[in-house]
């Protein structure tokens, strides 16, 4: 059988890497084999980095759900077990958000956890 180059999938997987590589620095964005090795390492990150995304935004919820509850003297746990004994199904972004935005709504559901403690 004849030998295949195959040069025009190896150009196109090539420049597909190289177009990723765009913007690097040095010899990153130029030549195949580092831009290739940089695209992987990169891509892994990006993996990584939304994944770590969503824990940095769960904690910041919680913290500021916490200082909140903290004004009306109870703490983020017995705040959310309350919350679930009273059955106030409202996730931590929203709990957040009324925390910031709505304080007189948070000091309901805060009124609400304290009676189901009770």
């Amino acid at each position: 059988m004849p030998r295949v180059k195959g040069s025009t999938p190896t150009r196109h997987r090539r420049k597909k890497v190289l177009k990723l590589a765009k913007g690097y620095f040095g010899s990153k964005h130029l030549l195949y084999r580092t831009a290739h090795e940089q695209v992987m390492r990169s891509l892994r990150y990006s993996y990584i980095g939304r994944k770590q995304t969503k824990r940095e935004m769960r904690k910041l919820w919680i913290a500021r759900i916490n200082a909140a509850a903290r004004m009306h003297d109870i703490s983020y746990s017995k705040l959310m077990h309350g919350l679930k004994l009273a059955n106030v199904n409202v996730n931590r972004k929203m709990l957040s958000e009324i925390a910031i935005h709505d304080q007189q709504g948070f000091k309901q559901i805060v009124e609400t956890a304290k009676k189901a403690l009770a």
